[in-house]
């Protein structure tokens, strides 16, 4: 353990500005820096104010823009009072860079959430700049509104975004060239991956630009799914599929171009897949080269082999103790995750 006393951390990430500084986002509305080792006292940024927290709402997502500082912005992913979500950029003042300014808010986008679940809430920059945007399919059970296979929402899918719009510009955001339904009709043009239940978590390997998405199972499965490197235009297959199986319908159904997971695991392992990251620190051994991957309700630690293409089954790391709600990176490299209901940020090394 790291530190102790965080309040409902759901996600930690990293500033990429050599200050080995680490954040944590607490569900309820705040961000937090953790320093050598220990919790600061003054919050990063507090925008309680603004967000509808508890269950699977709140402050979700958190990712720093990849030339921060010379670009002082960062963008979380948060629940607004409405029940709706909100992506926003906010700036950090050169003067102090341990706070951030509550009023430099630019909203980026707003999803309405039909329900009070399955809201996604992960973002990355990916190596081509652009911002990805991880949204559930709205809630529900069984995806009520239909969204998983839909090209006209913005639910159950993963966006792709430019944020490096100039100043005054009409949107904060533009459409990247190669999105892969800018010319499909009546499809939104943000959409990079489709047919994701409640995606948890997104990370990219360091090394290969892939793209690795725990998403978030019905009843009976959790999934590992992963797009190679520049792939977009993906339809991993929610509601026709959960996990390897058939959904709707419970049997024949047609999985005609859809993208079928690198993993499962049944709910008699866990209830609520935690993605994870590929590790890519020479010094964690063991832990070099895999990627790991975590549940919400168990306390198992997984990994799998990031270069093997097709089916895996998962490999039981460790027994941690406690469940998780995120696992991140240092900029060394060094593995965290956060556990929800103990407060803790966690390091993750070979032979803990």
């Amino acid at each position: 353990m790291v530190v102790s006393g965080l309040d409902a951390p759901v996600e930690v990430a990293n500033a990429g500005d050599g200050t080995g500084r680490i954040f944590v986002a607490e569900r309820p509305g705040r961000i937090r820096i953790v320093r050598d080792g220990q919790l600061v006292g003054r919050p990063f940024l507090d925008i309680t104010d603004r967000i509808s927290s508890g269950g699977e709402r709140g402050l979700l997502g958190l990712a720093f823009h990849p030339d921060f500082p010379a670009d002082p912005r960062f963008f979380v992913d948060y629940t607004d009072r409405a029940g709706n979500t909100v992506v926003a950029q906010y700036a950090v003042p050169a003067a102090d860079p341990d706070t951030a300014d509550p009023d430099s808010e630019t909203v980026v986008l707003r999803v309405p959430q039909p329900f009070g679940n399955h809201n996604g809430g992960a973002l990355g920059f990916g190596p081509d700049g652009f911002l990805y945007v991880a949204t559930g399919d709205g809630g529900g059970g069984g995806d009520a509104q239909g969204s998983g296979r839909s090209l006209g929402t913005l639910l159950a899918k993963v966006l792709r975004v430019d944020v490096n719009v100039a100043p005054g510009s009409a949107s904060p955001y533009s459409i990247p060239p190669g999105n892969p339904f800018i010319d499909v009709a009546d499809a939104r043009p943000e959409i990079w991956l489709t047919g994701l239940r409640n995606p948890w978590r997104l990370r990219f390997d360091r090394e290969t630009g892939d793209l690795w998405i725990g998403d978030v199972g019905q009843g009976a499965w959790e999934e590992i799914d992963v797009a190679r490197s520049g792939q977009g235009g993906l339809d991993y297959g929610w509601n026709t599929m959960e996990g390897f199986h058939c959904f709707s319908p419970a049997e024949n159904c047609d999985q005609t171009g859809l993208t079928l997971p690198v993993a499962e695991y049944g709910h008699d392992q866990g209830c609520a897949v935690i993605g994870g990251v590929v590790g890519r620190d020479p010094g964690q051994g063991s832990l070099d080269g895999k990627y790991l991957f975590g549940d919400g309700c168990s306390d198992n630690l997984w990994t799998l082999d990031p270069s093997l293409d097709g089916r895996q089954e998962p490999v039981l790391l460790l027994r941690l103790g406690r469940s998780l709600s995120s696992i991140g990176e240092g900029e060394d490299g060094t593995v965290y995750a956060t556990s929800l209901g103990n407060g803790e940020l966690l390091r993750i090394a070979a032979g803990s």
